[in-house]
């Protein structure tokens, strides 16, 4: 069994990242680094790999997604409901039940509008 060899780390400032950052595009720094290095060729001659970066499809919806999720407190709330259901104190009121369904369709909702914004097909949409 081979053992990989460990990870090296860099130093950078902010300005030298944003740099690299910059000139790797879509590719992830580390394969943009190992590329340049080795000019785009392992040490045993053979093309290093290469991953490109998936691209956000749209920014702007996934900037809404995460606005949405900051203004919210949907983790808290959702963690006090769980609480409560483990404890046995949720009253199962007509209230409680819409606003749990609620928070539901919600979270189905920022699930879809993420896939969106990645480029991703969602399960209610068709082919």
């Amino acid at each position: 069994m081979t053992k990989k060899a460990p990870p090296f780390s860099l130093r950078l400032t902010f300005e030298e990242r944003a740099r690299l950052e910059q000139l790797a595009g879509d590719m992830p720094l580390g394969s943009y680094i190992k590329k340049k290095v080795f000019d785009g060729k392992g040490l045993k001659g053979r093309r290093a790999r290469s991953r490109q970066r998936r691209p956000i499809k749209d920014e702007q919806k996934l900037a809404h997604v995460l606005a949405i999720l900051g203004q919210s407190r949907l983790a808290n709330n959702l963690n006090q409901l769980a609480k409560a259901a483990h404890i046995g104190t949720l009253p199962l009121l007509p209230e409680t039940e819409r606003d749990i369904r609620r928070a539901c369709a919600d979270v189905a909702l920022m699930r879809r509008e993420l896939l969106r914004a990645l480029g991703h097909r969602t399960d209610t949409e068709p082919s």
